[in-house]
């Protein structure tokens, strides 16, 4: 049994839907639905009394209710009780090229957030916090990785992945028909290389090599004018302008998408930093949703990544 189950729990029992409460939870409906069917067991009683029309509290629900809010009140307490003492002591983030848009409204008077300015690649910021340098990463990382450097991870967004194009047609196309660009520079593509190598295996998209950092910026547009194909852009891409004479094509079949995690220590025990990792996890995420292609999908990873 875990509070956010308990937090599931209440978001039901007060919305008498499971639609609504997913909703507001921000997370799958099926998922839930396992999630409370999982609490049950644990609880040994039934909550809820449910069909396809209705949803109603049982007895035995209606009697743990007002005791699962007492415990999730006594939860939040000890939560700000411990961003208090913790308020003091600095945490240093560090990303790659994406950070929630309300990072600091999320972390305002819980902890206090200094964010490295360092933008480096996802491989670099994770070995940074492994060997201390930083206390927390937002980054992409295999489950490999996680067991080398003994690192935590959970899951805070996604970004869908899209082609760029020549020409003015921008429907959909399969993800088997894009090219996928590896940089010969390791040290600043490893991640890349390895998540594009993975979507180029399980869909037989095209590879091509390339030696010019050409995987974001100018030279990426003028690979794909070069190849006159569409190219899957990278997350570092996602917010570059298209030039006019390119234009942003949807890949399906599968949807790539490249996830975002929060990466610590695996013993992290000091308070601040443990209070970053739940503010930082909790509220909106800005990313797309969705599951991400490649090795090591979040869902199967990271449990919570609803």
């Amino acid at each position: 049994m875990e509070l956010r189950q308990l937090r599931y729990f209440v978001a039901v029992a007060e919305e008498l839907h499971f639609g609504r409460a997913a909703l507001r939870l921000r997370i799958a409906g099926p998922s839930l639905s396992q999630q409370i069917k999982s609490l049950e067991r644990d609880l040994g009683v039934r909550l809820f009394d449910r069909d396809r029309r209705s949803v109603a509290l049982t007895p035995a629900g209606e009697a743990l209710l007002p005791r699962t809010q007492a415990l999730l009140d006594r939860a939040d307490e000890l939560r700000r009780a411990a961003a208090g003492l913790s308020a003091g002591e600095p945490v240093r983030l560090g990303y790659v090229n994406w950070r929630p848009p309300d990072l600091a409204a999320r972390t305002s008077g819980v902890v206090q957030l200094h964010v490295d300015t360092w933008v480096l690649p996802s491989h670099t910021q994770a070995a940074r916090v492994a060997d201390g340098t930083l206390d927390l990463a937002i980054c992409w990382i295999e489950e490999e990785d996680l067991a080398a450097l003994d690192l935590a991870a959970h899951h805070l967004g996604t970004d869908r992945l899209f082609a760029v194009d020549v020409g003015a047609d921008t429907s959909a196309i399969q993800a088997r028909d894009a090219v996928v660009l590896l940089d010969a520079d390791t040290a600043t593509w490893s991640s890349w290389n390895r998540f594009a190598e993975a979507l180029a295996r399980g869909t037989k998209a095209k590879i091509v090599r390339i030696e010019d950092g050409g995987i974001t910026g100018q030279a990426f547009f003028d690979h794909v004018r070069r190849l006159r194909v569409p190219v899957l852009n990278s997350p570092k891409g996602q917010t570059t302008p298209i030039p006019p004479d390119l234009v942003q094509r949807p890949v399906v079949n599968p949807e790539p998408h490249w996830p975002w995690y929060l990466v610590s220590r695996r013993n992290e025990a000091r308070p601040a930093v443990l209070a970053a990792i739940e503010a930082l996890r909790h509220g909106p995420h800005a990313a797309g949703i969705g599951r991400s292609f490649g090795p090591s999908a979040p869902a199967a990873l990271f449990p919570d990544s609803e």
